[in-house]
């Protein structure tokens, strides 16, 4: 699946090259509770078609009705608009709004198509932008960031990042990978899969995956890791996984895991000090066990507790310490009604 931002501004150059009159609205700011985060963006054109969201729907039904010409509103141009949602109760529930819920859009009329051409360009080289939209006028510039960062209000400009989508590079071609495939990929990953295991990847069954067979080293090494990309091993066999995990630790990749039991992930750090000349310090970037502790015992369990682990590392949120899989699993063994095997 594509990354959601890259769909809404494809189709909103789709329109624009069309001849159709659009707009792009932005979630610019929020108060309690809200459906979508800061930086959220939908598309909308004069015929009332809309790509992306900025609420559970209700909002996006308003800006058709007022700004699409197959309903009752005209399509108007004009500089950028601030429009704001929820600011009573009752209209935060005519508008499906969570209690309390309110939020502000910025509206940017017909954006240029040569603007949207060049933003897309970069992203497809990915490439991470800074996009700059006047308040007067709605005009845009472009820049190069370093890094991606929250949505900005000034009282001049909005500047929001766009990026290429997410990578997620997993090592192994098993049936907890296909399940874990599919899940990122439905979360707009970009997948690719590495096994030079042929009995492996003749089962594999994912659509929209690379799947390569070269060693998973030299795949990490050409990966070119960033800030927007994850690295998970999950073969069990260190022939395969150590290479590949020295070479992303050493990478700007947000998250470098690996499966296996708490004994196996230390048995893997003490490898990795002892014959990679690795230090204690140096591999604490390394996750393991992965996931959160959700008592999952099957693959598509396990898969939903790595990604969800992966998602909130992304999302730079930080996770209880008693949904980490080690803090859980001893806590467990200290009950009084805890019994062996």
């Amino acid at each position: 699946m594509e990354n959601l931002d890259v769909i809404v501004l494809q189709t909103l150059r789709t329109w624009r090259a069309a001849g159709s009159q659009a707009l792009l609205a932005t979630v610019i700011r929020t108060w309690g509770s809200s459906p979508r985060p800061e930086g959220s963006i939908m598309a909308l054109s004069e015929d009332g078609a809309v790509v992306g969201s900025v609420s559970g729907g209700c909002i996006e039904d308003d800006l058709i009705r007022q700004f699409s010409k197959s309903r009752a509103g005209e399509f108007v141009g004009g500089p950028p608009r601030r429009l704001t949602y929820g600011v009573t109760a009752d209209e935060a529930h005519r508008f499906g709004l969570p209690c309390g819920g309110t939020l502000e859009l910025l509206l940017e009329f017909n954006p240029e198509l040569s603007q949207l051409e060049l933003l897309l360009d970069a992203l497809a080289k990915g490439r991470l932008v800074q996009r700059r939209t006047l308040l007067t006028t709605g005009a845009v510039t472009l820049d190069v960031a370093e890094q991606p960062n929250r949505i900005r209000l000034t009282d001049t400009h909005l500047v929001n990042t766009f990026g290429p989508q997410f990578r997620m590079l997993i090592i192994g071609a098993g049936q907890l990978s296909e399940y874990l495939a599919t899940m990122a990929n439905f979360c707009g990953f970009a997948v690719t899969v590495c096994d030079p295991r042929q009995e492996y990847r003749t089962s594999w069954s994912v659509p929209n995956v690379s799947l390569l067979n070269d060693w998973p080293d030299d795949v990490v090494k050409a990966f070119r890791l960033d800030r927007r990309s994850c690295v998970l091993a999950l073969t069990h066999d260190p022939k395969l996984d150590d290479l590949a995990l020295l070479e992303a630790l050493e990478t700007d990749a947000f998250y470098v895991g690996a499966i296996g039991s708490r004994r196996n992930n230390q048995q893997r750090r003490e490898r990795l000090v002892e014959h990679f000349d690795q230090t204690q310090a140096s591999v604490t970037r390394l996750r393991g066990p992965i996931g959160i502790y959700i008592g999952s015992k099957t693959p598509a369990e396990i898969a939903v507790s790595v990604m969800a682990e992966v998602l909130a590392v992304k999302n730079d949120v930080p996770l209880p310490r008693d949904m980490d899989v080690t803090t859980a699993k001893e806590r467990l063994l200290r009950r009084p009604d805890h019994q062996t095997a």
